[in-house]
């Protein structure tokens, strides 16, 4: 049975995002992966779903996005988003753009109509998904002469405090999937991830990463976020250097602590299984609304995260009994 996928809908709201290949097959080479992140921006703009940061690898994707309260969007957003999406109107219908915009201002049933279809499509993170991994779907399997599923399953989900440590925190572990594989020493100069777009000078990415770190200018942000995913400052990586799974069970089972930037450089279970990540105030609210909707953990607590690094406050909905760290 399909467990309930745990949404907001009347609050902002921030989800770590993950799908993988079917039988996590690599198959994006660098092509692939630049369709994807061109799209990764194009579907977000029809969505108004905002890219905090990204992560694109050989046989899966990482996104960290937020998703802003619904609000009734005017016709002119409506175009504007529609155009994005649909760029040119197709052989047969060649004036499809025009006989909308006609409609609209006439405001018959038509237009409520159109409206209300696009409008379903915006402003959640389900349709974000399934539009994303259609297209590309499309495309992937033109490109390569195939047919049938891309995907392994529906898209994994963590939802995430927003405007907090958590999502900072989420954030740096995203951006560092390229170091934990050994694409690169610096996510700096790996092209498919938030961070290294954000360096690059793209807008959207840096807006991402300014909205993670409160605001600030863009040289603030770079400066406090380089020090997150390195520990100790732009200049310095060793700090923040590969640990091997294995010297990191020994630590755990020595009760012994790591800095933050060099757990982050393992693949953390909590941050991708955890369900709901954030303050325990955040997740023991998000448990009651699940327990009330589902029927479900009616008796459970937060999980605190285990004591391998300073956290800060950090927690998650759903404790792992498996191996937490990889």
């Amino acid at each position: 049975m399909r467990k309930p996928r745990l949404k907001l809908s009347t609050t902002e709201a921030a989800y770590h995002c993950i799908s993988r290949t079917v039988n996590g097959e690599r198959l994006f080479d660098p092509t692939a992966r630049e369709v994807l992140r061109h799209m990764l921006w194009q579907v977000a703009d029809y969505c108004g779903i905002q890219v905090l940061t990204y992560a694109l690898l050989s046989n899966h994707f990482h996104l960290l996005v937020r998703v802003p309260v619904k609000v009734p969007i005017p016709d002119t957003e409506l175009l504007r988003r529609y155009s994005v999406l649909y760029p040119r109107p197709t052989r047969y219908q060649t004036a499809r753009h025009e006989i909308i915009r006609q409609q609209l201002a006439e405001n018959g049933p038509e237009a409520v109509e159109w409206r209300r279809r696009q409008s379903a499509l915006m402003g959640d993170i389900s349709p974000f998904m399934q539009i994303l991994k259609e297209r590309f779907t499309i495309w992937f399997n033109k490109a390569h002469n195939r047919y049938g599923t891309l995907w392994s399953e529906r898209f994994k989900s963590v939802l995430v405090e927003p405007q907090s440590h958590a999502l900072q925190t989420m954030a740096a572990y995203i951006d560092l999937n390229s170091v934990r594989a050994g694409l690169a020493r610096d996510p700096k100069d790996y092209r498919f991830c938030g961070y290294a777009e954000a360096v690059a000078g793209k807008r959207e990415a840096r807006m991402g990463l300014q909205y993670l770190l409160g605001g600030r200018s863009w040289e603030a942000t770079q400066s406090a976020y380089r020090e997150l995913l390195f520990g100790t400052g732009a200049g310095d990586r060793d700090h923040g250097a590969i640990v091997a799974p294995q010297d990191l069970q020994r630590v755990i089972k020595a009760g012994g602590r790591l800095p933050l930037a060099a757990v982050l450089r393992c693949r953390v279970r909590f941050l991708s299984d955890g369900a709901v990540l954030g303050a325990k105030a955040y997740v023991a609210t998000q448990l009651a609304r699940y327990s009330r909707e589902t029927g479900r953990r009616k008796n459970s607590e937060p999980k605190p995260l285990p004591a391998i690094t300073d956290w800060g406050d950090l927690t998650v909905m759903r404790g792992l009994r498996r191996q937490q760290f990889d």
